[in-house]
């Protein structure tokens, strides 16, 4: 699946050069590329061409409450934004920066977004409980994150009533062999 200009406009930062900018691919995602008891895995990459004045980025979802996300950097290095929101309010919001060999936990609860920090291709993987869909109309109603990364730093999402200071966390110590724990729990 690709995900070009057009199906990230209402996300991005930089509106006015989102208006005038002509459509090109952002990312491509391609699932199931494997299958372990349940859990789906996917791989995502993100080119580096900027995105206006924001860093090239995934549109961004979030699962059901039920749902955790294993997110691994293959090529490159991300910046994985994750926030708790309800609606127009978030009640907690982080980032973490990601190299080769470095993954994340998308905890249950939280939205998430990859950010291509670099001027060369991010490739990422993912698993997931394959019951476990993505939910992009919060996202897409706010606007986007409760923050933008932008040339200029951090940029906050205006569209947000209230929105915590961003803290930055670390990646995972190591990569978990048993994935059991990413299976839906309900």
């Amino acid at each position: 699946m690709k995900r070009s200009l057009s199906d990230l406009k209402e996300v991005l930062f930089d509106q006015s050069w989102a208006k005038k900018a002509p459509n090109f691919n952002v990312y491509q995602v391609w699932r199931g590329l494997k299958f372990r008891r349940n859990l789906r895995y996917d791989e995502t990459v993100i080119f580096p061409k900027m995105l206006g004045a924001e860093f090239p980025k995934t549109k961004g979802h979030e699962h059901p409450p039920e749902c955790r996300e294993l997110l691994l950097v293959l090529k490159g290095e991300a910046i994985f934004l994750l926030q708790k929101d309800e609606g127009n309010q978030i009640e907690d919001v982080y980032f973490v920066r990601a190299k080769k060999g470095q993954a994340v936990l998308s905890p249950s609860g939280y939205s998430h977004t990859t950010i291509n920090p670099l001027k060369k291709d991010l490739k990422i993987a993912t698993w997931m409980d394959k019951r476990c869909e993505s939910d992009y109309r919060n996202i897409e109603g706010q606007h986007g994150f409760g923050y933008y990364y932008t040339v200029s730093g951090w940029q906050k999402d205006k569209n947000y009533k209230r929105i915590p200071k961003l803290k930055e966390k670390k990646p995972l110590k190591a990569i978990p062999e048993d994935l059991s724990f990413l299976r839906r729990q309900v």
